[in-house]
This record gives C-alpha cells, sequence and structure tokens, in this order.
C-alpha cells in the first residue's frame, strides 16, 4: 500500500523509494512498513519541514541466532531535508513493551511510502497485546512535559514551533481518557476524536495557519488558552511507572518470533 500527498516534493519520494530499495539489498532486511512521520504527517508542517521517512525491518531468522547481532538500526545519511531511518523488530516490540508510543505512531501514520497492510495489522495487533496503558500515558507526558518546557512553559514569550511538539502529547492525553487502543499520529484526527475547549482549537488553528506559511515562527507571547489548558492538562496527569512483568515479556517474545517466522526476508 502507497499513501503520499500531492504536494510532497516529487523528487524527494523518488530518493525516499531509493534509499529504502538500498536499505533491503545492502542489509539483506526487508521493509516491510514505511512511513513519512515528523510535523508534515503530525498536521503542522512548515515550508521548509524536513521529510522523515521511518521504518521497520525484518533481518533473516539466523541474523536474530547470531551472538554478534548487528545494530538494531539503519540509518541513512542526512542529505539537505532529507531523513530516513529505520528500527529493526525487535526494537521496536521491546520499545512497545517499554511503553514506546512511537512503534504505535508510525503505523497510523497517514503518510505511507511503502507498506504491507498485513504487516500493520500484525503488529498493530502485537502492540495492543503487549502495551501497558499506563506506560503509553507516561511516554505522552514526558514527551509533551519536555517540549513544554522547551517552548518556555507558557510563560511570557514562548518558541511557537515547539507549542505544536508539546500540543499533540496533550491531546494525545485526552484521546486516551476516552478511547482505548493505538492513537492516531496526525493532530487533525486527535482533536477530531477529542474534546477539546474552542478557544484551544481557535488558537491552534490560527498558529498552525501561521506556521504552513512562514519558515520561522520564532517567539510570541504565550497564546492565554493554549497555555493554561496545557499547564492543566500536564499537572493532572499521574507520573506512575510500572516494569513489565514475566508475562509481557513471554507474550512479546512469542508475538515477535511469530512475526520472524512470516515477514523475514527468508521466503521472499
Amino acid at each position: 500500500m502507497r499513501s503520499i500527498p500531492t504536494e510532497f516534493d516529487a523528487t524527494v519520494v523518488a530518493d525516499i523509494d531509493a534509499r529504502l530499495d538500498a536499505v533491503e539489498s545492502e542489509h539483506g532486511v526487508r521493509v516491510p512498513w514505511a512511513i513519512e512521520s515528523g510535523s508534515r504527517a503530525w498536521g503542522f508542517a512548515s515550508p521548509d519541514s524536513d521529510y522523515d521517512c521511518r521504518f521497520f525491518y525484518v533481518r533473516s531468522r539466523k541474523a536474530y541466532a547470531d551472538l554478534w547481532p548487528s545494530r538494531d538500526v539503519i540509518e541513512t545519511p542526512l542529505d539537505g531535508l532529507l531523513d530516513v531511518n529505520g528500527w529493526d523488530l525487535r526494537k521496536a516490540v521491546r520499545l512497545a513493551v517499554a511503553g514506546n508510543a512511537t512503534v504505535g505512531e508510525w503505523l497510523r501514520s497517514p503518510w505511507i511510502y511503502t507498506g504491507d497492510e498485513q504487516f500493520r495489522g500484525d503488529l498493530l495487533d502485537l502492540v495492543a497485546a503487549v502495551t501497558d496503558p499506563v506506560r503509553v500515558r507516561r511516554h505522552y507526558l514526558h514527551v509533551g512535559r519536555a517540549q513544554w518546557a522547551r517552548a518556555g512553559d507558557g510563560v511570557g514569550t514562548v518558541r511557537l514551533k515547539r507549542v505544536f511538539y508539546a500540543i499533540r502529547p496533550a491531546v494525545t492525553l485526552h484521546w486516551l481518557d476516552a478511547h482505548a487502543g493505538v492513537p492516531p499520529m496526525n493532530l487533525d484526527e486527535l482533536l477530531a476524536e477529542t474534546s477539546v475547549p474552542d478557544d484551544v482549537r481557535a488558537e491552534l488553528a490560527e498558529l498552525r495557519e501561521l506556521k504552513s506559511r512562514t519558515r520561522e515562527l520564532g517567539s510570541a507571547p504565550a497564546p492565554h488558552a493554549i497555555a493554561a489548558w496545557a499547564d492543566a492538562t500536564f499537572a493532572a496527569q499521574d507520573d506512575e511507572y510500572r516494569a513489565p512483568g514475566a508475562e509481557l515479556r513471554e507474550r512479546a517474545t512469542d508475538g515477535f518470533l511469530a512475526m520472524v517466522e512470516r515477514w523475514s526476508p527468508d521466503d521472499h
């Protein structure tokens, strides 16, 4: 499957396709899922936003039994607006167990360079089976708080670009209050499925329109409604940590081995 918006630069997309092909041939892996992440997929790109292609890859069965395993990431050179790198399936599953929500986000990106729908379904099912909602909430809380601090904490002037990076996790925390499963990556989808005050929505819409036509937003007085809502959202969260239990790790291992059996490059 493939889903690329018309506004994406065709030359950049062709370069991404070539890099993904090279990853498979040079590393002997299979890439069953490659998507756009970052601000273009989140729904608040600037005219000069990077292209952030992220992918999952699967090694051969023998590679996963190697006494000297390879790195669990594959990175291609940073080149201007282009950033292409991916995670080994084993890394993705381990991170999902730990509560890292990035795995689920990549599976729910609206923009897909190449992808097998069955692989996405298999990995989404596994993520759902090994994810503890408490750890996922903690992930979004920590990301949101960190970005809000980098924005300026809503005090005085703030870095407007960072406001978006903080608000998306904040909206996701409210999404998790009302829904089960893996939350959407895109801000519009999150807002459509979440109760957010009208004044916050209005300020977000104004900021996003400005960001869509401005290369660098810089700093400005903190949007009042956004600042108050973000502060209240983060303050209301419990920063609880729960280590994964043995049963969950065993479930993750079984699911990982089943996916390797199905998706390794050995038979493809």
